[in-house]
């Protein structure tokens, strides 16, 4: 999210990461109907930097079909270790609430949007047919 949109109060646009945190975990992450990605990341670290880039570059094209959620791990090192996260950057993939796939490190663009695409089709069969 942009300073403008922080000073503002504008909702982030469709595809953008959201911050999470311990208090909202359980409902951004586990409780999410669908496929999540979460960036755990921190701010000294300058890799982080650079996959958060590359995710506000592909989020938007997944908007509506994976939900990108962000947390810093100085602040919530508890939920980082819960998810076996270990060093940052780390990408955690969940369907249903449960982890399906780590990405630790850093991933160039190509990778990372087959990763991304590997998620939404794993989505797609464990969704509920339409009512």
């Amino acid at each position: 999210m942009g300073i403008f949109d922080k000073f503002f109060n504008r909702p982030p646009r469709p595809g953008k990461p959201r911050a999470t945190s311990r208090v909202s975990f359980e409902t951004d992450v586990l409780g999410n109907p669908l496929p999540v990605v979460v960036d755990f990341w921190a701010s000294w670290c300058a890799p982080c930097q650079v996959m958060s880039g590359l995710i506000d570059e592909l989020g938007p094209q997944y908007a509506g079909a994976i939900e990108f959620f962000k947390l810093n791990i100085d602040q919530d090192p508890e939920i980082a270790a819960e998810n076996g996260v270990r060093s940052v950057p780390t990408l955690v993939f969940f369907i249903e609430g449960q982890p399906v796939n780590r990405v630790p490190g850093l991933l160039p663009l190509g990778p990372l949007s087959e990763q991304l695409d590997r998620l939404v089709a794993r989505g797609k069969k464990t969704a509920p047919p339409p009512a």
